[in-house]
């Protein structure tokens, strides 16, 4: 039996009727939320999304600026741009895979795996509507082969490019420098200085010398190109362009054809040369030899090359003049004769005997004089022109130390002078503090003893030596060492110059001071131990030779550099200022290896002062017969003494 069911149509209106009430406030409240965030949108976001719509339609391009070209004082270009053909790719544009297209250009023009790498790296970093370059520096023959096939790649065209030469070569690649592409480590330094945003569309920065001290001034300001494009990507039309700021052009005080003499007079030595104007301190010439051509360097080297340079025992990446640390020798004597004349401990006309060694109180041991049989009698200016041992040994002995590292450090030594390029080291001018802390050792007398003549543990640069020498040749006055002569701004077009910095003055005594310089004088006359490299000269010279030990002697062994090795011997220093009477130049000589200051160094300063003095070209440089040797016993090689060139001492370390 079915059952039959019966309807309220009241009670079904009535729910009927609330189903519809809650959809209608459903539907309310869903076109009230619509109708918020309508408003959020256009009216609280509208300027955001205004934005983003037009970023996606206008693109924001850098246009590089031109870097600053470099000069010397007589405007000698020292590094220029120029412009040249690149290959350039538009990923955007090209249609096929981009390995394909690049391996059939490659048909066409040399393209190298080394081309392809630094191709994928700067498309990572790159917008698709950029173009990349393939191939920098195209020939013309390239070029044309290119465009007479340009129809079958499209999206790559060849363009016009700005890139950095250094027409002076290997002798100024320490000092001008060079530029290279923007690596990791220039991005994190760029991002945390706020300068990224300037380096759009750049790819190279300083790395070395001038060129890396005063990257921001050469570098210039990036310009902004407003470009529209269309849903693809591609390029339609330009909008806007705000021009690029090109570089500063720096102007410095480096003479180039003093540097060449100067690199030419070295023939194959290894060694440095630095020429500072002591009226002012600035740097006339900065060598570092053997070099190497930084145009390797601009557009990336290759791998084999940077191997060669990097594993070559002659070390062509060092900076001599500012990184290499070496053993004063006899080049200190006339600041430790200085030293004992204001301390009271020597007088002009003191004389001591001269046996041909010293030896400490109560010791038998002997340090010996270069010469054997000793000089006689010996008062300052003798012990300086004849570079007499024994009477520096005594003085170091009476002043100790502690106010021999005082004094010194007073005209800079184991401390950085400041000049106006980078990684410069500030060698050492030990104390018995430091020797405690380096090696935990006590500092015992004989030290104290061969720190006199500029040997043991006392390290300076060619750049310290000159800066101390010209304070002896101005009076006791320390400028900082300068190269930036002055610039040229790229929008009004004025020069403005460069003062010269003066860091220091030291009180010194005219008379004392006097006495010193006539006794480097007399190093240049006959008797003295640079005689021959001062004969004949128009000008007075203020010199001192040095030779500094690379290897230890035995006690009562003989120097003998037939029986050495070439490496093994003994560095060869000179220092001089001139003209004598009023100086207008100061020279620092620091010869690798060369056997000795009189021999080798000073015939080098020597023909560097009379080009500059009388304007003089020098001839094939021949070493002279060195009349000076530090050591004389019988040679033995007990392995290298502390220092010696290019040693690897911690900077830490090198600290007093």
């Amino acid at each position: 039996m079915s059952s039959l069911r019966l309807i309220n149509p009241e009670l079904e209106f009535l729910r009927y009727r609330r189903r519809m009430e809650i959809a209608g406030v459903g539907a309310a409240l869903l076109f009230l939320l619509l109708f918020g965030r309508f408003v959020w949108l256009q009216l609280v976001q509208y300027d955001h999304y205004q934005s983003l719509a037009e970023n996606n339609r206008i693109s924001l391009l850098p246009a590089p600026p031109t870097r600053g070209v470099i000069y010397d004082r007589q405007n000698m270009v020292l590094a220029q741009n120029f412009s040249a053909h690149t290959l350039e790719i538009t990923p955007s544009e090209t249609g096929d895979k981009l390995d394909a297209v690049i391996d059939r250009l490659a048909e066409i023009v040399e393209i190298e795996p080394g081309d392809r790498k630094r191709f994928r790296k700067m498309l990572a970093e790159s917008k698709n509507f950029e173009s990349i370059p393939i191939r920098n520096l195209l020939t013309e023959e390239e070029a044309a082969r290119f465009a007479v096939n340009r129809y079958r790649f499209p999206g790559v065209e060849v363009s016009a490019r700005q890139f950095r030469q250094y027409p002076m070569g290997p002798g100024f690649a320490h000092v001008v420098g060079y530029i290279g592409r923007i690596g990791e480590k220039d991005k994190a330094r760029l991002e945390e200085e706020g300068l990224y945003a300037n380096y759009k569309g750049s790819d190279h920065i300083g790395k070395l010398g001038i060129e890396a001290r005063y990257e921001r001034w050469l570098h210039g300001r990036t310009g902004i190109e407003k470009v529209e494009t269309d849903s693809g990507g591609h390029a339609v039309r330009l909008l806007s362009r705000t021009e690029p700021v090109a570089g500063h052009n720096i102007y410095l005080h480096l003479d180039a054809r003093l540097q060449q003499v100067a690199e030419r007079v070295f023939g194959d030595y290894r060694g440095a040369l630095v020429a500072l104007d002591p009226r002012n301190g600035a740097v006339l010439a900065l060598m570092s030899k053997p070099g190497f051509d930084p145009n390797l360097f601009v557009d990336g080297i290759d791998t084999q090359t940077w191997r060669e340079l990097n594993d070559s025992p002659d070390r062509p990446l060092i900076n001599r003049a500012l990184r290499a640390i070496y053993p004063p020798g006899s080049t200190i004597k006339p600041f430790m004769g200085l030293a004992g004349l204001e301390l009271g401990l020597r007088r002009p006309g003191d004389s001591i005997a001269d046996p041909g060694y010293f030896s400490l109180p109560g010791s038998s041991h002997r340090y010996r004089d270069w010469k054997k049989e000793g000089h006689g009698m010996v008062d300052l200016k003798k012990s300086i022109a004849q570079s007499c041992d024994t009477y520096y040994y005594q003085l170091a002995h009476q002043m100790g130390i502690e106010r021999m590292a005082d004094f010194l450090g007073k005209f800079g030594f184991g401390a950085r002078t400041g000049v106006d390029l980078d990684g410069e080291l500030a060698g050492l001018m030990p104390t018995p503090a430091w020797k405690q802390r380096r090696f935990k050792q006590p500092w015992w007398p004989g030290e104290t003893v061969i720190a006199g003549i500029g040997q043991g543990y006392m390290l300076a640069t060619p750049m310290q030596l000159a800066m101390a020498t010209m304070a002896l040749a101005n009076g006791g006055v320390l400028y900082q060492p300068q190269l930036i002569r002055a610039w040229r701004e790229p929008i009004s077009g004025r020069v403005a110059y460069a003062a010269p910095r003066r860091v220091g003055e030291i009180a010194l005594k005219p008379e004392h001071l006097a006495v010193i310089r006539q006794a480097m004088i007399e190093v240049m006359l006959p008797g003295g131990t640079a005689a021959r490299s001062g004969a004949g000269a128009p000008y007075g010279i203020g010199g001192k030779t040095g030779t500094s030990q690379v290897i230890g002697i035995k006690q009562g062994a003989r120097y003998d550099e037939k029986r050495i090795a070439a490496r093994h011997r003994d560095h060869a220093l000179f220092v001089a200022f001139a003209p004598a009477e009023a100086p207008t130049i100061v020279v620092a000589v620091m010869v690798e290896n060369g056997g000795s200051g009189s021999g080798t160094a000073a015939p080098i300063a020597r023909k560097v002062l009379d080009y500059w003095l009388l304007g003089k070209l020098p001839t094939v440089y021949e070493p002279e017969e060195p009349v000076d040797a530090p050591i004389p016993e019988e040679a033995e090689d007990s392995g290298p003494v502390q220092g010696g060139g290019l040693v690897a001492i911690p900077e830490e370390d090198l600290t007093r």
